[in-house]
Order: C-alpha cells, then structure tokens, then sequence
C-alpha cells in the first residue's frame, strides 16, 4: 500500500484489496455503520502515549505529560489516556466535564482558556481543578474574588506570551506579540502579573505557561521560548523571591499529514525541552521545575481516519475531475480554516494504482468545501470508500452541523473489534433543542 507514512501503526490491504487497520477491514465497517465514519487505531494513540512518557523519562524524573484535549475530547479517549499515566489540559467547562465524566482527578486536570466564564471557573472550583491557567489580570482578580469565597486556595500558572513567531501557519501561532493569549513581556506586563500573583491571599502561584503555537516542525522555536521564560523567572526570582515549581512549555510537536511532511521525532522534541530548561536553569543557578508539556495533535493526530462515499464524479476537460463525498467542512473544517493539506485513497481499492488526479470536495453548498486539491488516487466510481488519514485532531472537535449535517459517528479500533464511541447524529438529534413557534 502506497501513503503508509500517514496511517495509523497496523495498516495495510487484505486479501480483498481493501484497506485493513489493526484487523478490522474499512470496507466492512462503513457498511455497517455508513459514513461518514471516523475511526480511531486505540494501538497509535497508546503508542504516542507510551513514547512521549519514555523519551522524556530519559531526560528526567520529575515531568508531567498533559493530554491537550482540544485535539479530540471524548470520553473513551480521555479514558485511555488517563491509564497511560498522562494528565489533561482542559479549555471549557465541556471539557472539563467530560475530563471528570472519564474519570480524571481533580488534581491533574489543568484549565486553561482566554476567556474563562464565571460559571465555568465556578464550576471547576467546585468539581475540583488541580491548575487554573491564568491568562489576564482581570481573571487574575475574578479567580481570587471566586477562590476567597469558597475559603479555600487555588493553585495557578501564569501564560506568557513570549513573542516567539513560530514557522507554522499564522492561524496556529499563539505565542507572537500580537496574541489574544497570555501576559506579554513588553512594557513589564508579564513581571506586573507574577508580582500581583504572589500577592493574591486565596492563590498560589506555582509556576509558569507558554505555548507558542501547534504543528511545529523546527524545534528552535521552542529553545528559544524556553531562553525566554527562563529569563523572566530569574528577573522574578530576583526580584520577588519567585519559587518556579512547575514550568509548562506547551505542546505544538507537528505530524505527517503527507508523504513530504518531515516532523522532528519525540524523542527530539524531549531532548530540546528538557537539557533546554535544565541548561538555562543552571545557568542561573536556580532549581529545576517539574517540566509540564501539552501535545494534542501528536497524541490522536495520525491515530484518526475517516471515511466518505463517493457520490458525484464530474469532469470537466482539461481542467479538473470534481469527487464529491457525503462529509467536507462538516466534518473536516482544517483545509478550508488554515489551508491544511491531506493525502487519500480508496479503501476498496487499496491495492490498485493511484494514477487518477482528483480533486476531492465535500457536499456543502460552499466552494470552498474542498478537502484535497489535486489527489492522486485509484480511477473512482460512485459509491467507492474514500480515505483520509490523520484525521483524527481537530477535525470531529470542531464539527458542525452546517446544512443540517449530523455529525458522524466515531469508533475506536482494536485487535479486529471496532467499538463506537460516539454515537452518529440523527436528524431527530438536530431538532431537539429546538421549540416551535406554536408551543
């Protein structure tokens, strides 16, 4: 099988010449379930797991590795992740919810967000949160105001921006000056942050955050994010006898979505986060923090596949063959959001040539519903199984229900078993929140 880079571990063609992931034969699992389908390989998402908790095991001892749920927050995977050892970042009160729904504890849950609501920190605070990620004065003083009347105390980081562009798309940078996120270092606005944070009677402030953006192939970035927080801790160390406990550097390690794509290995990615905080720490010879990191993408990225029919097919002479799928933005709104590139096939014809250039578009009444410009797949037909890998990121997180489409249902594949874990919409779903004018 061509593409094997993108797919998830334990992919290949059967017998049939169908696409086969870990046992379960694609082909099979839309005829019984339809599509769109997204499916999840449990095996790739333990194995990223697994190798994130071992390469910086090697660097050492004293490490956090927090699952960014954004990426893809179920039930089923949050489950998963929490029996590989890892913790949760959490960006709403939904994800929260649905971190406590799988069993996580209160204690290594962390919540971040630029916009967090009264109820949803309430909420939190109440459940049990293990950090509150700070990201503005203002909710500097509504967490202190909200913590004071619960009598209790609250540990929190502090975002820092630290003004580093990172080489990715500029909708995925998070770390630049100009950023909605986070206390800026311009102006002493990030050592006016940590100073009234150590003021705060209800809370404790016990370390520090950065993300500097997502899909981040070159690692300098990130050693030179770390230069920088390490700077501002050592200005507050001098300062205001400032402990850094715990130093959260983010996620943002790039994958594979096509053949040509070349990310930095984990075991990289470890190296350059760890010796890079170690080494500026040491040279201001202030004590090594518990490093925090946050992948996402990287954990469940390559581990999703979704799968379409094929419906109309329409050539036009000498300039493009349109393949319309019964999905697009509905559920995969990256390529439109951010110009996100993907690569596919036709999984009842994984073992024939990819000599037909197709452009692969979805059902939406939008022409920029287009998912894969110019791919090169078998010669398609209507009702053919069409692929795409790594898919499995940000794609269902951000799915909607544009022109009445339900959202899909979602397996999780294991040893040739398939288990849904998210049930597919109905149209009866689409209108139940829904009151008429007459009631």
């Amino acid at each position: 099988m061509t593409h094997t880079l993108v797919y998830p571990i334990a992919t290949s063609h059967n017998a049939a010449g169908h696409l086969e992931i870990d046992g379960c034969d694609v082909v099979e699992l839309v005829s019984q379930l339809g599509t769109p389908l997204v499916m999840y390989h449990e095996g790739s998402i333990r194995d990223q797991c697994r190798r994130y908790m071992q390469a910086f095991s090697e660097h050492t001892d004293d490490f956090e590795i927090i699952y960014a749920s954004k990426a893809f927050s179920s039930v089923a995977v949050n489950e998963l992740v929490l029996e590989e050892g890892l913790s949760v970042d959490v960006s709403s009160g939904g994800e929260y919810h649905i971190a406590k729904a799988a069993g996580f504890p209160a204690k290594r849950i962390f919540f971040h967000g630029n916009n967090k609501t009264p109820d949803e920190l309430r909420y939190a605070l109440t459940g049990g949160v293990g950090f509150v990620v700070v990201d503005s004065f203002q909710e500097l003083d509504l967490l202190e105001e909200l913590v004071a009347v619960r009598g209790e105390q609250q540990r929190i980081l502090l975002r820092i921006t630290p003004g580093i562009e990172a080489h990715t798309h500029s909708y995925i940078q998070t770390g630049q000056v100009d950023s909605k996120f986070g206390f800026g270092l311009g102006d002493g606005v990030a050592v006016e942050a940590i100073r009234r944070a150590l003021a705060m009677r209800h809370l404790m402030l016990v370390g520090l955050h950065a993300h500097i953006g997502s899909q981040i192939f070159q690692l300098e970035a990130f050693r030179r994010a770390i230069e920088i927080l390490v700077r501002l801790i050592g200005e507050a160390n001098a300062r205001f006898d400032f402990n850094c406990r715990y130093l959260n550097i983010g996620g943002g390690l790039g994958i594979r979505y096509v053949d040509e794509d070349m990310p930095s290995s984990i075991g990289e990615y470890a190296a350059v986060k760890v010796e890079g905080v170690r080494n500026e720490m040491s040279a201001l010879h202030l004590p090594m923090p518990r490093v925090l990191i946050e992948p996402g993408r990287s954990i469940v990225g390559k581990a999703g596949v979704t799968a379409y029919t094929v419906g109309t097919i329409k050539e036009i002479p000498g300039v493009r063959t349109y393949m319309s799928v019964d999905g697009g933005m509905s559920d995969n709104i990256r390529p439109m959001l951010y110009d996100a590139q993907y690569q596919g096939m036709l999984a009842n014809k994984a073992d024939q040539p990819a000599d037909t250039t197709v452009t692969v578009v979805g059902k939406h009444c939008e022409s920029t519903d287009v998912l894969i410009k110019d791919a090169r797949i078998a010669k398609p037909e209507p009702g053919d199984v069409f692929v795409m890998p790594a898919t499995g990121a940000y794609c269902y997180a951000m799915a909607s229900n544009y022109n009445g489409s339900p959202r899909p249902a979602v397996v999780l594949i294991n040893g040739g078993r398939a288990r849904v874990i998210i049930e597919r919409e109905s149209y009866g779903d689409l209108v139940a929140k829904h009151r008429s004018m007459r009631d």
